[in-house]
């Protein structure tokens, strides 16, 4: 496992100077993935054994140097909080409360790092405990407000110091500062599936693919994106240009959030190896103001193998919160229907990757922060429970448009998910594009027939193409029984056609 601050262990745990120590992401109150053996990981000094005792289990580690590594083996579900003790000749380590579950990481940018107390939400805030749910929130120590950053910020950056986090009970005295989407995604599918959930969250506003991009990765594809001119990379949007040399100035050599990888090394490389159940991810903002798919669409593919492939867990589930709307006419919102395709495409392509939608989310004004993380997060749990869990009962899904089929000057459009199909303010359907070419689309007529959409407009009486929700903002109101919103597509004529259309 990788560990870039062990030597924080001792002080995180509250034993400082000890000779037996466990890395600092074991704590009292963690949850242990449930069916994964788990490695247990830390620091020694001395040649004596080290032993490992959970429960009833009881495993001798093995160790290298200071280094001792201990793998508890697969372990059921367990709400029964246990201690955790770490042995070594006289010197014991004891983590108290210990569950096994399932175990999510949360991260991306600003719209994951809204915080809980952001939200308005006093109901969530004043919630008693919830005893299996639990989170190790990473609390950023440098953001990008657009200032200079001085010499204290550039410490913690250099020393890779930029999160500090701690396991806590949900419902204790820091889930206000606890990420939204990803409390009220762990609350839900614990109560969903009724085992202990936790999340692991670590996020930073603003932040690129990139900055999340795995070293390993970044040294196979992008290797100028590892020099002290990587601002000038073609992958750095220009709001995250300005925003870097705001805070670095002219000395493009010095540390920031944004420089490709650090957030990985500094967020995520603590926890590779450690079983994760899967990941939710919700950004993408960032990277949409660069019009090019073919790029996105490769950084994003390269981003999840790569985590995947870190993780030492090559098909963990992604789920993806897949761009909202905004009532935003600025160009560096502009191309949002572009990035949503993109997740839909690398969603399409790759296994066990999923997009949830939030098309009827999104703000009514330019505010990029959807003040709606309740059902986010709830929709990322209902995708996780019956996509990943096998729970088909639960509603995951809106109308997901499949085929559409000439239909004298129409095209008949076939749904999955679509039992209930309705408009939801009673009001005609909206969002609807029809094409004879599959570039220039004109906006269209949309009538519910039995289960199915007709889609016309006289200004194209054989249409060869229809898209939907391609638009930066909308108030959709087409949506099944479970109220769920229509997935934005496109598709040609008798089948999707999302990688062959180019429309524009």
């Amino acid at each position: 496992m990788k560990y870039l601050i062990v030597l924080l262990a001792a002080c995180l745990l509250g034993v400082a100077h000890a000779e037996l120590a466990t890395d600092p992401i074991y704590q009292s109150h963690m949850v242990l993935q449930q069916g994964r053996s788990v490695p247990v990981c830390g620091v020694c000094t001395g040649s004596e054994p080290v032993v490992v005792k959970f429960g009833d289990t009881k495993v001798k580690a093995t160790v290298k140097g200071n280094r001792w590594e201990a793998i508890l083996p697969p372990m059921k579900a367990d709400a029964e909080g246990k201690a955790l003790i770490v042995s070594q000749g006289k010197e014991s380590v004891q983590l108290d409360d210990v569950l096994v579950g399932e175990v999510w990481i949360a991260s991306g940018q600003s719209n994951m790092l809204w915080r809980l107390d952001q939200t308005g939400d006093r109901d969530a805030l004043a919630q008693p405990a919830i005893p299996g749910f639990r989170f190790y929130h990473s609390e950023p120590q440098v953001h990008t407000n657009p200032r200079a950053y001085d010499d204290r910020l550039f410490s913690l950056l250099r020393e890779n110091r930029m999160y500090e986090g701690a396991w806590h009970v949900g419902g204790d005295g820091d889930c206000p500062r606890m990420s939204a989407v990803g409390w009220y995604f762990g609350r839900k599918l614990h109560e969903l599936l009724g085992v202990p959930v936790a999340v692991i969250h670590a996020s930073l506003g603003g932040s690129e693919m990139m900055a999340w991009m795995p070293p390993s990765v970044l040294r196979k594809r992008y290797e100028d994106c590892l020099t002290a001119r990587w601002l000038d990379s073609k992958y750095m949007s220009n709001w995250v240009r300005g925003r870097a040399r705001l805070n670095i100035g002219s000395d493009l050599s010095s540390p920031h959030p944004y420089k490709p990888g650090y957030l990985f090394e500094t967020g995520i490389s603590p926890w590779c190896g450690f079983p994760v159940a899967g990941i939710i991810w919700y950004q993408g903002e960032s990277d949409a103001e660069i019009q090019d798919q073919g790029q996105n669409k490769q950084l994003l593919t390269d981003l999840i193998t790569g985590w995947r492939e870190e993780l030492g867990q090559p098909e963990a589930p992604f789920i993806q919160v897949q761009l909202p709307r905004i009532k935003d006419a600025s160009p560096i919102r502009a191309y949002w229907p572009e990035f949503r395709e993109v997740q839909a495409a690398v969603a399409k392509e790759l296994p066990k990757v999923f997009c949830v939608t939030t098309l009827d989310l999104g703000t009514t004004s330019p505010n990029v922060h959807p003040p709606r993380k309740l059902e986010v997060g709830e929709r990322l749990a209902a995708s996780a429970a019956a996509q990943v869990y096998g729970k088909k009962d639960i509603p995951f899904s809106g109308p997901v448009a499949t085929k559409a089929k000439p239909h004298g000057s129409a095209l008949l459009v076939e749904f999955d998910h679509a039992q209930g199909l309705h408009s939801k303010d009673g009001n005609p359907i909206v969002g609807f594009e029809v094409s004879a070419d599959g570039r220039k689309f004109v906006p269209a007529q949309a009538e519910i027939s039995d289960g199915k959409l007709l889609v016309r407009a006289e200004e194209v009486p054989h249409p060869q193409a229809m898209r939907y929700g391609w638009t930066v903002f909308i108030k959709p109101n087409l949506v099944n029984e479970a109220y769920l919103p229509a997935v934005p597509v496109t598709l040609l004529v008798d089948g999707p056609g999302v990688d062959e259309v180019s429309p524009h």
